[in-house]
């Protein structure tokens, strides 16, 4: 059986990506699991396998040769299409397989056991799999506990990305913003596609602090992030930096785009004041951003940060409430 989101690709690699797990090393809760499924199943291969676009990697493995692959051909791309577990019990004899690289070649495979890592949000992430050098039937028992299993390595996916959440607003930290941006760096490089940094602030945000306290303070952030989360796509990553400071990534998108919809942030939050549960009247909330694309220039998360940060400063001394770009991209569009 089919997921009913089993379709839509773009939208489970951009929940696998914002998991923030992808080329991380090595982690105990993970390693822990894959040797606990090898001890109880008897099985020489285990691994907790995510499906990216192009190739699966494993966050943790025993026994198998490699700590990336091809994702086509692969046991784990055919498993994560389906709602639950994928039990080959002789792939020579499995037409799906019978060619594959894993199976005619090294790690020679020819049975496989895989639940999908299902997450709260509906996507399958990947698989934690059991694997044998022989054919051989996975019994109901088998299954269900390599279920459990799995359900544990969700778990720990879903703490790693609450501890990367910044708990009033449900944006990403800090931390958790900036490896967003470097593993994005990663891709841009590699791929030469354009991607493009927001960085935004509250304007006056001190006074509304002063004239109605912390509390609706922490309310105006709560329904400007709801606001921004609600411009923005599944793709993308938004983070709260510190304060009233936040930060958008829209990856594949350039800078005459992101100007786009930073404006059209800009003007939602202008238009329409921000009610606050106690106070008389809604708060009237302005914001200024900054928007800086990827560029070689940026060796580091840090460095094009700094980039949005100076097309910031450069909206706050230009009056607030407006979008301003970083210099030297503001020359481009302005000598085109």
């Amino acid at each position: 059986m089919l997921l009913a989101n089993s379709a839509d690709e773009p939208g489970r690699l951009a929940a696998l990506h914002r998991l923030g797990v992808l080329d991380t090393p090595p982690e105990e809760p993970f390693d822990q699991v894959v040797r606990l499924v090898r001890n109880v199943l008897d099985v020489p291969m285990v691994a907790v396998s995510l499906v990216d676009r192009d190739r699966q990697w494993f966050k943790a493995s025993l026994g198998l040769p490699f700590r990336e692959g091809a994702r086509q051909g692969s046991f784990c791309a055919v498993a994560i299409g389906g709602e639950g577990p994928l039990v080959v019990t002789n792939a020579r004899q499995d037409s799906r397989f019978a060619q594959s690289p894993l199976v005619t070649d090294e790690p020679h495979i020819r049975s496989y056991a895989g639940v999908p890592l299902h997450m709260p949000d509906g996507y399958n992430v990947g698989t934690l799999c059991a694997i044998d050098w022989r054919p051989r039937d996975f019994s109901a028992r088998d299954i269900a506990m390599l279920g459990d299993f799995a359900r544990i390595v969700v778990n720990e996916l879903e703490l790693r990305q609450v501890a990367a959440r910044d708990a009033l607003t449900g944006a990403l930290s800090r931390r958790g913003f900036l490896e967003c941006v470097e593993r994005e760096l990663s891709r841009v490089a590699a791929r030469d596609t354009p991607s493009c940094l927001l960085a935004l602030d509250v304007d006056h945000f001190k006074r509304i602090n002063d004239s109605h306290g912390h509390a609706a303070g922490d309310r105006v952030l709560e329904a400007l992030a709801a606001r921004i989360g609600a411009e923005l796509r599944k793709a993308d990553c938004f983070g709260r930096l510190g304060g009233e400071e936040f930060a958008v990534l829209l990856p594949g998108l350039d800078a005459p785009t992101g100007l786009a919809i930073a404006e059209r942030i800009r003007a939602s939050l202008e238009r329409a004041p921000i009610v606050v549960a106690g106070l008389a009247a809604p708060l009237a909330v302005t914001a200024r951003f900054g928007i800086a694309a990827a560029q070689g220039a940026h060796a580091d998360a840090a460095a094009w940060l700094a980039a949005a940060d100076a097309a910031l400063y450069a909206a706050k001394r230009a009056g607030r409430n407006r979008c301003a770009l970083a210099p030297t991209l503001a020359g481009a569009l302005t000598d085109a």
